[in-house]
């Protein structure tokens, strides 16, 4: 009971024990929505405990879309007591539910592809790139490098590649595996005419992706050298390779004018 003597709730009170603004429930009450029936003995509107459910069932119609009108008829129909009301709202409720859960779903793929890129299941990757393939790797790489430019660039342009594009480039990248397994075990020397060209097929190949500058291939070579997968990789080619191509990366930025010791990711 309040302290008037009314049982009811007054129109601030009300507002906030539903969560809309004052404001609203003028309106509502301007056009007969939801109209105060009760008066405290000072002759003041209150809201009743009926008239508070009104306001929950107008909340609960308003959050599925129905216009104020079509809600203040479905409510008056003298054909529909409270609890056909509570079961048509329920029934609107899971079909909502339901449809917020398929384009939930819907958003989960579009991120998949967005923070990824790959347009590609897990199974299509190993396919493609092969049993050493694992498609978390490329969410280490995002957890790495994902707030920077150059991840940005690699998952615009990696999402709008197809598997016949994926099928592409990993063809071309064997094709440059094999060719710098071959240049090595021909004893090709870092710094030749010849290593300095297969550096700049590996820069190229990385540029698909983004574009990969000398002073930041320099710190993919020093990666190879950090990270012993890299070198596994590479070495599973031919014994030496990963230092061999670390030294010809280093080999071809200096003959660009960069120092691969200092070079920075730029």
């Amino acid at each position: 009971m309040g302290p008037d003597g009314s049982d009811g709730l007054t129109v601030g009170r009300a507002a906030a024990l539903v969560g809309v603004s004052v404001k609203t429930l003028h309106h509502w009450d301007a056009i007969g929505l939801v109209c105060p029936s009760e008066r405290t003995w000072a002759g003041y509107r209150v809201y009743s405990s009926d008239d508070v459910a009104r306001i929950h069932r107008v909340l609960v119609y308003r959050e599925l879309g129905f216009p104020l009108a079509e809600i203040g008829r479905i409510l008056d129909d003298p054909r529909v007591d409270a609890h056909d009301h509570l079961r048509r709202q329920r029934k609107l409720l899971v079909e909502r539910i339901s449809r917020l859960r398929t384009m939930v779903d819907a958003v989960d793929r579009m991120l998949g592809v967005s923070s990824t890129g790959i347009r590609l299941t897990p199974e299509e990757q190993v396919e493609i790139f092969g049993d050493d393939w694992h498609p978390d790797w490329v969410d280490e790489a995002e957890e790495r490098w994902g707030d920077s430019a150059q991840w940005a660039q690699y998952a615009e342009r990696a999402a709008e590649m197809t598997p016949d594009d994926w099928k592409r480039i990993a063809a071309e990248t064997e094709a440059l595996n094999a060719d710098l397994a071959a240049a090595k075990r021909d004893g090709v020397m870092p710094g030749s005419a010849g290593a300095n060209a297969l550096a700049e097929r590996h820069r190229a190949s990385i540029s698909r992706y983004f574009d990969c500058t000398h002073a930041m291939h320099a710190c993919i070579a020093r990666m190879f050298a950090a990270d012993p997968r890299f070198a596994a990789h590479y070495d599973a080619i031919e014994p030496g390779l990963a230092d061999w191509l670390r030294d010809t990366i280093r080999a071809n930025t200096e003959a660009h004018g960069v120092d691969p010791d200092s070079a920075t990711w730029q």
